[in-house]
């Protein structure tokens, strides 16, 4: 098994009649690391896991999982992979140990090894407490938790997981960072969807922007957002109502179309953090107030703007 990648794709695709879900993905995935796959909702992101996952079967292009392929190895592919969909796996009307045991007992584990591996991951994640409840009486979060601890039975060197905090509150979701967080610590390799920037951002260590099933970025956090300028300006203006202006005056002295002027916040990305002094100066002498303003380094939304004209 090869242990420096854990993924390898070379124009990976997969359409559906005359719908091209992905077209052409090349990705790199260095074992031991998080790589995030961030777009919006059909953008292709999980149509690449189910092809990397041997759940679909990819039109063109070729894709490895720790040097075995796809579709000639598929088996051996399984056997190295965890997959956390969008969707719970686990049994509503099973309780949390009876799903965890019957997952095991699927994958070959004797009665008592069943049960050992069982609390073992209802420990680690935080329940214990409810071992013996049903699913349907589980909260969204506590719903994940489990579905993650199915997935990690077999403890599997490489982990997909599809979205795995969309609608979860902020302290759920922190506490799913924190498992992502160890997983990779003890070795794992995680490949994660989202739509959250902020998750990409706390997370990964290389992050790929896909946009209609393609990736039209791929980077860290840093050299995506330096990719766009090394400063933002954003200006907040007294009366949306001076968009027009104050966007005539941005494009005549950067050149580019700040984004956001019909909400009266324009913001556009800067060559030069010196630019932004002649700009406010500039909207001043033309007599549109401002409400305030601010130049800071940019953040993934700006790189999804710059890179998709949508914010993610």
């Amino acid at each position: 098994m090869s242990t420096d990648l854990a993924i390898r794709t070379t124009g990976l695709g997969k359409s559906y009649g005359d719908f091209q879900a992905v077209g052409g993905v090349d990705l790199t995935v260095a074992a031991g690391s998080v790589f995030a796959l961030l777009g919006p909702n059909g953008a292709g992101k999980t149509t690449t896991v189910r092809m990397l996952a041997t759940l679909v079967r990819p039109d063109r292009g070729s894709a490895e999982i720790f040097g075995y392929d796809i579709v000639r190895d598929a088996t051996a592919v399984r056997s190295l992979i965890g997959l956390t969909g969008q969707y719970a796996s686990v049994d509503e009307t099973l309780t949390a140990g009876e799903n965890l045991r019957l997952f095991a007992r699927l994958l070959g584990f004797s009665r008592r090894a069943a049960a050992d591996r069982s609390a073992e991951l209802l420990a680690e994640f935080e329940l214990s407490a409810v071992t013996d409840r049903p699913v349907a009486q589980f909260s969204g979060g506590m719903r994940r938790r489990l579905d993650l601890a199915a997935t990690l039975i077999t403890d599997p060197p490489l982990i997909f997981l599809d979205e795995p905090t969309t609608g979860l509150d902020p302290h759920t979701r922190d506490k799913m960072w924190g498992v992502i967080r160890r997983l990779v610590a003890r070795g794992a390799t995680v490949l994660l969807t989202t739509q959250y920037l902020e998750e990409a951002d706390a997370l990964a260590d290389r992050i790929a922007v896909i946009d209609r099933g393609a990736i039209v970025a791929e980077g860290t956090a840093t050299e995506l957002k330096s990719s766009i300028g090394e400063q933002v300006l954003r200006l907040d203006l007294a009366d949306p109502a001076d968009s027009a202006r104050a966007e005539g005056i941005v494009v005549g002295l950067t050149g580019e179309i700040p984004e956001g002027s019909t909400a009266g916040t324009l913001t556009v990305a800067l060559a030069d953090a010196g630019t932004a002094a002649d700009i406010v100066a500039a909207c001043r002498a033309a007599a549109i107030p401002l409400r305030g303003f601010a130049v800071d380094r940019p953040d993934l939304n700006e790189v999804f703007l710059a890179l998709t004209g949508t914010a993610a």
